[in-house]
């Protein structure tokens, strides 16, 4: 009879739970379909600031690559949060729910709705913006205090960047 190894089947329940309860939180309206699903690679940019507790890193900005599939460039994302496809479109979100990513060291999981785009392509269409499957990107650890303000941190990371629409 094979032994069963609770520690690992405990641990793999947990993981299984923190990924769903991550996923849920950050999924759209069941009206809404993926339209494009892309990976975005790059870095979360902060800066070390004086706050009201003292120095600390505070985000300021995305700048990432927006990859499809096969690994090909096909737009980018940046402050704003702004995502520009290549076809020329741009839209523009909004959060609405943030959920810590099932991997400790990782920005958290987020789902945006879009507040505006320009341009006549595909990134017109979208209605939610859901990032996921993120790794990496978190603040320094270390490196800001009051001997050391204003630099800047550019942390990588990736995520899953799905982009949803109630319209056909």
């Amino acid at each position: 009879m094979q032994q069963i190894h609770l520690p690992l089947v405990l641990a793999a329940t947990l993981s299984a739970a923190a990924l769903a309860t991550a996923q849920n939180s950050t999924a759209p309206p069941p009206t809404q379909r993926p339209i494009l699903t892309v990976t975005g690679k790059g870095v979360q940019i902060y800066t070390c600031q004086q706050s009201a507790t003292g120095p600390q890193w505070v985000f300021q900005a995305p700048e990432a690559t927006l990859l499809d599939a096969s690994g090909k460039p096909i737009g980018t994302h940046s402050a704003g949060p702004i995502w520009r496809s290549n076809d020329g479109s741009t839209v523009k979100g909004e959060l609405l729910q943030k959920s810590p990513s099932p991997e400790p060291t990782s920005i958290p999981w987020l789902l945006l709705k879009a507040t505006g785009s320009s341009g006549s392509g595909i990134m017109t269409r979208v209605e939610f913006i859901r990032r996921s499957d993120t790794h990496g990107g978190l603040s320094p650890a270390s490196g800001c205090d009051a001997q050391h303000l204003n630099p800047i941190s550019r942390v990588p990371y990736t995520a899953t960047y799905t982009f949803y629409s109630a319209k056909p």
